[in-house]
């Protein structure tokens, strides 16, 4: 049965956790998973994501679904907050999607790479994988219990543009926050943000992809979620 039916979290903890006590609004939108392709990942109508940034109390708004796709023999995972990558990674691992142990490429324009509260979680049951990703998790935090459960050996963090230079020869999960496009990465050419992570695609044998609410505005996300995956790149 799938656990992303589409619920609110109302008590200070996963992504609720961000200024709990300051702000007015109290609950957060989780939404539900469909299966899809990528004109189903679209703005939706829920603050996802709620955070006071000098004074101001933003209330971001995520996707209206979370998508999963098949892309050739490639499962692709979209979704807004960038903790659901956790109960995505699991999901394909128990599906054989990829071996345990191999390499995570994670591209974001953040290392995301805090140590959570703690990590009481059993990876073989995917109901204690979404209750811990969706209560102990958030946007900060989600990758070191990938480490720390060994379903990831090493984790290469590209976050500047010397961090595209790695060149990946083992079997990788790609880890995408569309981020890397946000303003304060305008540093780095666009097109050539764009090719590498292209290159990435062909190769990755699971990919999760973050929208990033609050980080990245989501419409433009989406229009560069959809350059990334113009069809001639996997058949």
């Amino acid at each position: 049965m799938e656990r992303y039916t589409g619920f609110y979290i109302d008590k200070p903890q996963g992504n609720n956790v961000f200024s709990y006590e300051e702000r007015e609004n109290k609950k957060i939108f989780v939404p539900k998973l469909i299966e899809g392709t990528l004109e189903d990942v679209k703005v939706g109508d829920n603050i996802v994501f709620n955070e006071i940034d000098e004074d101001t109390e933003i209330k971001a708004k995520g996707l209206k679904n979370l998508v999963e796709y098949k892309l050739g023999n490639k499962t692709i995972y979209v979704f807004d907050n960038h903790n659901h990558a956790f109960y995505f990674w699991n999901k394909s691992l128990l599906k054989n999607e990829f071996n345990k142990g191999c390499k995570l490429v994670h591209v974001d324009q953040h290392k995301d790479m805090r140590e959570p509260d703690n990590y009481n979680v059993n990876i073989e049951n995917l109901d204690d994988v979404f209750t811990y990703t969706n209560e102990a998790l958030n946007v900060g935090n989600f990758i070191q219990p990938a480490l720390k459960k060994g379903i990831f050996s090493q984790a290469i963090i590209i976050d500047s543009s010397y961090g595209f230079d790695v060149e990946v020869d083992e079997e990788y999960v790609l880890d995408i926050d569309l981020d890397i496009f946000s303003k304060d990465m305008d540093y780095i050419p666009y097109d050539f943000r764009i090719d590498k992570i292209k290159k990435l695609i062909e190769n990755a044998k699971v990919i999760t992809i973050a929208t990033s609410p609050y980080f990245i505005e989501q419409d433009y996300a989406i229009k560069v979620l959809k350059e990334l995956f113009n069809c001639d790149i996997i058949e």
